[in-house]
């Protein structure tokens, strides 16, 4: 799967960076940002944070607002923040409400027409995002994680056992 890079920015002695990639699970152009520390430069595998924003979010807000890149430098941690739903599909509906459709950051599959061809969140999240970022960046084989704002914690934490065993039994 290509990448784009549609920005870079030194921070911290590492970089902030957003790419663009055409996602199957979705069937759209996504964003994602991901901090690569000043150790990603010497090739080290390093740890992985996945960060998942909330409603309204995009890619961007957690680039802007959070301020954790001193910290993953300071740690050598990887931060990949994605966007928080499918964008430009144009599906009836889809921006008819702020909670609900584009921005509206629910990481499940969806089950009904016309939303389950492409609001395929838990997919992009748990499989297709993470296997990009593991193709392309160094990361440490069983160094991942997973956190969230404005995210109902107990869908957070939920998530993160569901993967956890999915993981274990297969």
């Amino acid at each position: 799967m290509a990448l784009t890079e549609v920005s870079s920015n030194k921070i911290f002695g590492g970089f902030q960076k957003v790419f663009s990639h055409d996602s199957k699970e979705l069937g759209c152009n996504m964003k994602f940002g991901i901090y690569l520390p000043p150790q990603a430069e010497e090739n080290k595998k390093l740890p992985v944070v996945y960060w998942l924003s909330g409603l309204t979010c995009s890619e961007a807000n957690f680039i802007e607002k959070a301020g954790a890149q001193r910290y993953a430098a300071e740690h050598g941690v990887i931060i990949v923040n994605p966007d928080t739903s499918p964008r430009g599909l144009n599906i009836p509906g889809d921006s008819e409400a702020w909670d609900f459709g584009v921005g509206a950051g629910f990481y499940v599959n969806a089950t009904q027409d016309p939303w389950k061809k492409n609001y395929r969140m838990y997919s992009y999240v748990t499989d297709e995002l993470p296997a990009i970022v593991a193709k392309n960046f160094g990361i440490a084989e069983g160094k991942q994680s997973i956190m969230g704002h404005r995210y109902y914690t107990i869908d957070l934490v939920h998530l993160f056992i569901q993967i956890t065993l999915e993981r274990l039994t297969h």
